[in-house]
């Protein structure tokens, strides 16, 4: 009795889909350890909130100051001094942060262009060979892919020169006008 050797069982590399999701996954994830994260809730909302948000820290500090120091300002139901400043350190640290998360957004969408560009190139190279084979008799069997890729490319099929339109005829009771005739040359 002769034995087959088993064949070892790898694991296949998860598929680009799975691990895209994944970072989908990682990155919603850290909407819960951002202290103070909030969504929009509509379009324009951060548009909105930059006249407030664009006030100079130091005014904000001056403002927190005489909070803490003015029991009318504290009695007439001022913010807590102590809630602004924790709001000021959070928007100075946490604003790299998303400096960081835009150059990545930026890089990735890079990435996926170098791809795009990568696989769309090998595409036409490859689509200018077999337009050049598909008319080789031995090679004769590219053709309809050929035609094929023209279509999904979105390219129209070359036709003879069009014959330029004719003039337009003159409006009724308009004369037509006179031949034009080249000046011979006597000399």
């Amino acid at each position: 009795m002769t034995q087959v050797p088993e064949v070892p069982v790898t694991n296949p590399q998860p598929s680009y889909l799975v691990t895209a999701q994944e970072r989908v996954d990682e990155i919603r994830a850290m909407r819960e350890k951002i202290p103070n994260f909030v969504i929009p809730s509509f379009k324009g909302e951060r548009q909105r909130l930059t006249t407030a948000a664009s006030v100079p820290p130091q005014f904000v500090e001056q403002v927190a100051m005489t909070i803490k120091n003015s029991e009318k300002l504290v009695a007439a139901g001022a913010a807590d001094a102590d809630r602004i400043r924790d709001l000021m350190n959070f928007a100075e640290a946490y604003d790299s942060v998303a400096d960081e998360f835009e150059a990545m957004a930026g890089f990735v969408r890079h990435s996926v262009t170098v791809a795009k560009n990568t696989a769309g190139s090998y595409a036409l190279t490859t689509y200018a060979l077999a337009q050049r084979l598909a008319k080789r008799p031995e090679t004769a069997d590219l053709a309809p892919h050929v035609e094929n890729m023209r279509i999904s490319l979105g390219k129209k099929s070359r036709k003879a020169k069009a014959q330029p339109a004719p003039a337009p005829a003159p409006a009724p009771g308009t004369p037509a006008p006179a031949p034009v005739t080249p000046p011979s040359s006597t000399k």
